[in-house]
């Protein structure tokens, strides 16, 4: 990376765009936001700027790496599994089964907990087995009032795009269950940061088209009652009820990310242990200020 280094023009003839302006008239595109760069902000707002604002390119990770694959095989297994007689099969039948389905690669722990976590789903309901949406692309309007989160008042209220990809959907007792499959290993000090997580993606389903829901086999009519979230690696899976709180405090979190773009300021939140992951060490003032970066 380079101090010559220019940030791409916004697309004029997108619909919305991280490359946003809080000044443009309602013509102009919409604030793109998801569960990633919302993420993103709320770790570093330097890093939000330099990657959704910029452009620029960030290193890729082995835990990206396994993240993708694991995602995609998961999506493949229940797009292609063979349910004809499943009933009739012990628990270490139907996971032997299950097993044909992932690929021999570096990431077998991985597959072996997802296998045994799904044997035991399958095993004890199989006719709630299967998802009604598996990695279900939705896309939503939403306003934002300026007085939603007071210690960040905007400016004026601002309609954003919400855009997301839903691990998978379920069908219960009436009503739909979001799921999220993370690959990294399960802390209780996760929790805060999940439950935020799901009610971003309760939200854009609540709020995306009628024709964009039947797309993926959704009912609009349907209420979201439950949401939850399967590690494998920790063996760790968790479901419960919609929490208020959490759907608050998401849409509290999108002021603050827009009050960003008002003051056109986007400051880094210097901690070490984060901050020598990050790949724009040797362009951010923080890092460098605080000599982490080897000149």
């Amino acid at each position: 990376m380079t101090d010559d280094w220019e940030p791409p023009e916004p697309d004029m003839d997108a619909e919305f765009t991280y490359q946003w302006n809080a000044d443009w008239d309602e013509d102009k595109p919409l604030l793109k936001i998801t569960k990633s760069s919302l993420n993103t902000f709320k770790w570093c707002n330097k890093q939000y700027e330099f990657s959704y604002l910029d452009k620029r390119p960030q290193d890729s990770s082995l835990a990206m790496l396994k993240g993708s694959t694991v995602h995609r095989m998961h999506e493949s297994f229940y797009r292609e599994v063979d349910m004809e007689g499943i009933e009739d099969l012990s628990k270490a039948e139907i996971a032997d089964r299950f097993r044909t389905q992932f690929p021999v690669d570096d990431y077998g722990e991985t597959y072996d907990g997802i296998i045994a976590y799904e044997a035991d789903r399958c095993y004890d309901s199989p006719e709630l087995f299967l998802p009604v949406g598996n990695e279900a692309v939705l896309w939503a309007k939403w306003e934002v009032n300026q007085l939603i989160n007071v210690k960040f008042i905007l400016n004026r209220n601002y309609t954003v795009q919400l855009n997301g990809h839903i691990d998978r959907i379920f069908l219960e007792n009436g009503g739909y269950v979001l799921m999220e499959l993370k690959t990294g290993l399960w802390k209780d000090s996760k929790t805060s940061g999940m439950r935020q997580e799901m009610a971003f993606y309760k939200l854009l389903m609540e709020n995306a088209s009628d024709e964009n829901l039947i797309e993926y086999g959704l009912d609009p009519n349907i209420p979201i009652t439950h949401w939850g979230w399967f590690y494998p690696d920790s063996n760790y899976h968790y479901v419960e009820e919609c929490k208020p709180a959490s759907q608050t405090a998401l849409k509290k979190s999108f002021a603050k990310l827009i009050k960003s773009y008002e003051n056109e300021n986007f400051p880094a939140s210097y901690f070490y242990k984060k901050c020598v992951h990050c790949s724009y060490m040797g362009i951010c003032d923080a890092a460098i200020e605080n000599q982490l970066v080897d000149w």
